[in-house]
């Protein structure tokens, strides 16, 4: 009799044992380590190009501006030809290129169509501006450790497993809180999940989007012209550099949900929240300061969709407290 009972109380999610929590938490982590194991087999495989997604920023940030040539002869890089014109142009301005030319169509993030040039002495960037045809010198990241390449590129295919397994493993994270909570409670869960998955996706997207170019042009315009060195960064440092705000960014997108979950269970009010606000965001640009570089653009590009994210939770907290009270008066 009392057996039942308390399967009867546990199935409706009221009450769950200390021993029912840890076998839920293990189970949980089991799954996510399975998606996100999934997610780093696929990281394995596209590692190469993720690498070229991440030095988008770089590059642009450290690309020596060499000479202009004509748009005439873009229709020949379009089709991977350097023609003999442009072998000229750079000939013309002290480059010389190597038979063993290739040339291949490139776009670093988002940005206009650009052409990456190798010829096993250098690399360079020719890309369509006002008319012209820019060609850039880009800078190659150096590797000074004998296995800094292998480990950073592991770290790559993980940061990369984990962003593409994220929808998975935060559906196993609010899973597990689930188990803990009321049935009214739970449904509550179900919409938290996919947005969590969505804000860390977008939190990472708008760190090496948005933040990683302006960050790097300014810390490297900084060392140029303060410092009077030339910006020539190691690939293991660069590439923890981005891993690890792409990271901090995509945590701290999860504010929203946070919010609104903790309102919705009763925890925090609306009032209670507008009244912190002059706290939250001394404590935002607290975070900011110390999860970021110390530039005031990485700090600031994260304290401001910080705080607007935080008032996007107390917006969909109230409009769902707006619902739930013309549901009621019905």
């Amino acid at each position: 009799m009392g057996d039942t009972k308390k399967k009867k109380v546990l199935s409706e999610g009221s009450t769950m044992s200390l021993g029912d929590h840890l076998e839920e938490l293990r189970f949980r982590l089991l799954r996510a380590l399975v998606g996100l194991g999934v997610g780093l087999i696929i990281g394995l495989v596209f590692g190469r190009s993720v690498i070229s997604l991440m030095e988008g920023p770089y590059n642009d940030a450290t690309a020596n501006f060499l000479f202009s040539a004509e748009l005439k002869f873009q229709s020949d890089l379009d089709n991977g030809i350097m023609s003999q014109g442009l072998q000229q142009e750079f000939k013309g301005n002290g480059v010389a290129l190597s038979p063993d030319v290739s040339v291949k169509p490139k776009r670093y993030l988002f940005g206009s169509k650009r052409w990456l040039i190798t010829d096993g002495k250098g690399r360079y960037s020719v890309k369509s501006e006002k008319g012209k045809l820019n060609v850039y010198e880009l800078i190659p990241l150096q590797i000074i450790a004998v296995a800094a390449g292998f480990v950073s590129y592991i770290k790559i295919a993980l940061i990369a497993g984990l962003v593409l397994s994220s929808p998975w493993v935060f559906y196993q994270l609010w899973m597990f809180v689930a188990a803990g909570l009321y049935p009214h409670e739970k449904r509550y869960v179900h919409l938290a999940a996919p947005f969590s998955a969505a804000l860390f996706i977008c939190g990472a997207l708008f760190f090496l989007i948005v933040v990683a170019p302006l960050t790097l042009k300014f810390l490297v315009r900084f060392n140029e012209r303060m410092l009077d060195v030339r910006s020539q960064f190691t690939f293991q440092h660069y590439i923890s550099f981005v891993s690890h705000l792409m990271l901090v960014f995509g945590l701290a997108f999860q504010t929203p949900t946070a919010i609104f979950f903790i309102n919705r269970t009763g925890l925090v009010s609306i009032q209670a929240l507008r009244r912190s606000r002059k706290y939250v965001l001394l404590l935002i640009v607290i975070v900011a300061a110390m999860a970021t570089p110390p530039d005031v653009i990485s700090q600031v590009t994260l304290a401001v969709p910080l705080y607007l994210l935080f008032e996007l939770g107390i917006l969909l907290s109230y409009l769902a407290n707006r619902r739930k009270r013309l549901q009621n008066s019905q």
